[in-house]
């Protein structure tokens, strides 16, 4: 069973719970490892300064990892029975530094508009047309370490700006081909009225606390402002399980 709180708008942070912070403790000596390990190597962009980490946490499918089980209210309020394997995104000082075959202008929106994005719309194609391929039930980041550099960011509002838009877009299509249905300018309008009215909100949050967005916040990775020297990077793991039914991604709450 999925659910999201009700009173989830755009996100919600939970407050430390040491279950949780006992599984970011174990996560986090995993994700050393997995930082570590050469087979990984090709999850590292922007000069080395991001790891995407995709499905690189070796968690069970019951969120536990190494016997440390995922516990805690934030896991309670999803309701989540089966957990694929989270991202670990892990961001090191520099980030963002430019990529081969990135344009300057989407470097650019990397750094001033910290790459905000809507999970789960990805781009198709040559000419990167954007497609609702994968309608995610929530997203939920856990952080494994304390470093408040490069953190999490969410347009306030975004949500609601989002879901009418894209609810108008896709009214005339049945959800079984809403994967097919060319979102690009619906998304590209929205996104710009959300900078335009959406407040940024910087989500800092420590180990033991949780951070759970609704699937259509407007969100991204602020740029690493600071110079210390930060070797461990900033780590978070990110559980995004997808949702059965494509109808659900607008008419859950």
């Amino acid at each position: 069973m999925l659910s999201v709180p009700e009173a989830l708008r755009d996100w919600q942070r939970f407050a430390y719970d040491q279950d949780l912070a006992c599984w970011a403790q174990a996560a986090d000596r995993v994700c050393t490892q997995v930082l570590e390990d050469p087979a990984q190597a090709g999850q590292y962009r922007y000069g080395n300064s991001w790891f995407v980490g995709v499905d690189a946490l070796p968690n069970a499918a019951d969120g536990s990892i190494s016997g440390v089980p995922l516990a805690g209210a934030a896991v309670t309020a999803v309701a989540q029975c089966r957990w694929h394997r989270a991202q670990l995104s892990v961001t090191f000082p520099g980030y963002p530094q430019p990529m081969a075959g990135e344009s300057e202008s989407q470097h650019r929106f990397r750094v001033t508009r910290d790459a905000a994005h809507v999970d789960g719309l990805l781009p198709i194609g040559r000419d990167r047309r954007r497609h609702l391929i994968e309608p995610h039930a929530f997203i939920l980041g856990l952080p494994l370490n304390a470093v408040a550099e490069s953190p999490l960011v969410v347009w306030e509002g975004s949500a609601s700006i989002l879901h009418a838009a894209f609810t108008k877009a896709l009214a005339a299509h049945p959800p079984e081909n809403w994967s097919q249905i060319d979102l690009t300018e619906t998304y590209q309008l929205a996104r710009r009225r959300c900078f335009e009215t959406c407040a940024r909100v910087p989500l800092l949050a420590k180990p033991g606390e949780a951070l759970l967005l609704h699937r259509l916040s407007l969100h991204g990775v602020a740029p690493w402002s600071g110079t210390a020297p930060c070797p461990q990077g900033r780590r978070i793991a990110y559980f995004r399980p997808q949702l059965t039914h494509p109808g659900d991604w607008l008419a859950l709450t």
